[in-house]
């Protein structure tokens, strides 16, 4: 497992890789090698999250669950493909509500988010890899402690933050988050599944827009070339 993260969040998750769970991830993650098991994303785009988007520059976190296991999807953001894939039903519907929430907006002919990471949205996964073909097969193997410490020090150490939850899973993470010093936003998935009770209508990309503007901070450009 690569270790590399951007200088900028070592302060809060060096300590994290000496770390009895993680140790025994990283065993399961060599183990999975030694078995020549395909696993997403790429070692060198696992953490792609952290290293497009420092620390001190996160303004916006969308919570995810776990990378996409299809082939040359995954690419270390939670809800983003690379170029040249297939765009995910989630992502078609994330599309949907920006085009209805933001005047001018246009719907992309690709799925890759890196510009959102750019500009401080931390797309994060709660588990980091997956198994090829097996979604859910990587958690519970430590990954989720580690995002999880991520929260807690953005929450602790940062302020004026936009958390976007959307579904279940993601929601349970607010316990993590102080709503006293940030905006916590909920909404139903954007999956097929569930996107129409809740999500289409949510107003989240205006409304943390509207927040970083009223706290003095540059607006986030959803538009992706």
């Amino acid at each position: 497992m690569p270790t590399s993260l951007h200088p900028s969040w070592l302060p809060a998750l060096e300590n994290e890789f000496h770390k009895p769970y993680m140790l025994g991830l990283n065993q399961f993650l060599e183990q999975e090698n030694e078995h020549q098991t395909i696993v997403f994303p790429k070692p060198s785009d696992v953490f792609n999250a952290f290293n497009l988007t420092p620390f001190n520059e996160v303004k916006v976190v969308i919570l995810g669950q776990d990378p996409y296991h299809g082939a040359n999807q995954a690419h270390g953001l939670s809800f983003s493909v690379q170029k040249g894939v297939a765009v995910p039903p989630s992502l078609k519907n994330i599309y949907k509500e920006l085009q209805a929430d933001i005047p001018g907006f246009k719907i992309p002919n690709h799925g890759d988010l890196s510009s959102w990471a750019k500009q401080g949205v931390l797309l994060l996964n709660a588990t980091l890899t997956v198994q090829a073909g097996e979604p859910g097969s990587h958690q519970k193997m430590g990954w989720e402690q580690f995002t999880d410490r991520a929260i807690r020090a953005l929450s602790e150490q940062r302020e004026g933050l936009v958390f976007m939850l959307w579904g279940r899973y993601a929601q349970a993470k607010a316990s993590l988050i102080n709503p006293t010093k940030h905006v916590v936003l909920t909404a139903a998935h954007p999956s097929p599944f569930s996107a129409y009770n809740g999500f289409f209508g949510c107003s989240h990309f205006s409304k943390a827009n509207a927040y970083l503007v009223k706290k003095g901070e540059k607006p986030i450009v959803w538009q992706i070339d």
